[in-house]
C-alpha cells in the first residue's frame, strides 16, 4: 500500500476513494473537465466510488444529456462479467415490464491512461442510492412515505423476476445496489442540476517533499456529491445496477463476496446459492 504521508493533508485524501489504488493495474486518474471518447463526454462532477471503479457525473456533448459514467480499474477490466451481463440482459428484454428497472447501458467504450487500459460504462444518469435516501430521511427523524416504500418495493420485486424469468441471478442486491433516476434532472443546466447535487468540492494534491506527482495519481482531489438537496424520490423509478456479481443458471459461483449480516441461508449453511439468495435480499432491503 502506498504510504500517503508523502501527500500534504487534506479533508478528502482520506475519505474517498483508496489512493493507494492510484497505480498500475488500478484506478484511472480523473479531474474536472477531463474528456473522453474522442471528446463526447465531459466530467463535471464526482458520483462516487467501489473497490474497482470510480463513477462520475459527464454530459454526453452529442445529445446534451447528463450521464453516469463508471470508470473501472485496469485489471478489472480485462475480464468485465458485468458488460456481458448488462449487454445479455438488454438482449432478453422483449419488452418484459422488469427489464426497465435494470439500469440502461447507454454505451461502452475504453479509455488508455497512465494506469493501463480502462474500460468505461456509460448509464443514464442516476440519483443517490436507497440506502442514502433512506439514511438521509431517517437522520431527520422522517421516514419515506408508505405509497413510496410500496412503488419501490414492487419495482424492486418485478427487476428481480425479469432477471429470474431469463435464468439470471443478481447476486448482490442491496440498498446500496439500487438507485432512484433522474429523469427530472437529466436535460438541467449545469448550473440547475448543481442545486440537487451541490457544487463539486475540490482539493488540489501535493507532495511534501515538492517533487512532481507520479502521471497515474490525479492531481485533484473531488468529493463524491451527497445529493444534499435530493426531493424527487417520490417522483423517480429505481434501478437495480452493479451487474458485477451476476450469473447465469447454470454457472452458479461456488462462493459470493458479501457482507455477513446480508448472507441468505442456504450461503451459510450449504455454501451455494440460486436465484432465492435475490429474494432473502429484497426481502432485507423491504
Amino acid at each position: 500500500m502506498e504510504d500517503l504521508s508523502i501527500y500534504h493533508d487534506t479533508n478528502l485524501l482520506m475519505n474517498q476513494e483508496d489512493m493507494s489504488k492510484y497505480r498500475p493495474g488500478g484506478f484511472h486518474p480523473v479531474c474536472l473537465g477531463d474528456i473522453f471518447k474522442d471528446g463526447r463526454y465531459k466530467v463535471h462532477h464526482k458520483l462516487g466510488w467501489g473497490g474497482y471503479s470510480t463513477v462520475w457525473l459527464a454530459l454526453d456533448q452529442e445529445r446534451g444529456e447528463w450521464v453516469t459514467i463508471k470508470i473501472k480499474t485496469a485489471n478489472s477490466s480485462k475480464q468485465s462479467q458485468e458488460l456481458h451481463n448488462l449487454l445479455s440482459l438488454a438482449s432478453m428484454a422483449n419488452g418484459n415490464l422488469g427489464s426497465k428497472y435494470i439500469v440502461q447501458l447507454l454505451g461502452h467504450f475504453f479509455h488508455q491512461g497512465p494506469n493501463g487500459n480502462h474500460q468505461c460504462l456509460v448509464f443514464e444518469l442516476l440519483g443517490p442510492t436507497v440506502d442514502a435516501v433512506v439514511g438521509d430521511i431517517n437522520l431527520g427523524g422522517d421516514v419515506l412515505e408508505p405509497a413510496t416504500i410500496l412503488r419501490m418495493s414492487k419495482q424492486l420485486l418485478q427487476a428481480i423476476q425479469f432477471m429470474h424469468e431469463v435464468d439470471y441471478t443478481h447476486g448482490d442486491l442491496s440498498g446500496r445496489n439500487v438507485a432512484f433516476t433522474s429523469n427530472n434532472l437529466s436535460k438541467l443546466t449545469e448550473e440547475e442540476l448543481f442545486e440537487a447535487l451541490g457544487p463539486p468540492e475540490t482539493e488540489k494534491l501535493t507532495r511534501r517533499d515538492g517533487k512532481t506527482l507520479s502521471r497515474g495519481v490525479p492531481s485533484q482531489l473531488v468529493k463524491a456529491t451527497g445529493w444534499d438537496n435530493w426531493i424527487d424520490e417520490d417522483e423517480e423509478d429505481i434501478r437495480v445496477f452493479d451487474l458485477g456479481e451476476a450469473f447465469p443458471k447454470g454457472a452458479e459461483p461456488d462462493k459470493l463476496p458479501q457482507p455477513s449480516h446480508l448472507r441468505s441461508p442456504e450461503t451459510i449453511f450449504t455454501g451455494c446459492c440460486n436465484y432465492g439468495h435475490d429474494l432473502w435480499r429484497a426481502g432485507i432491503m423491504v
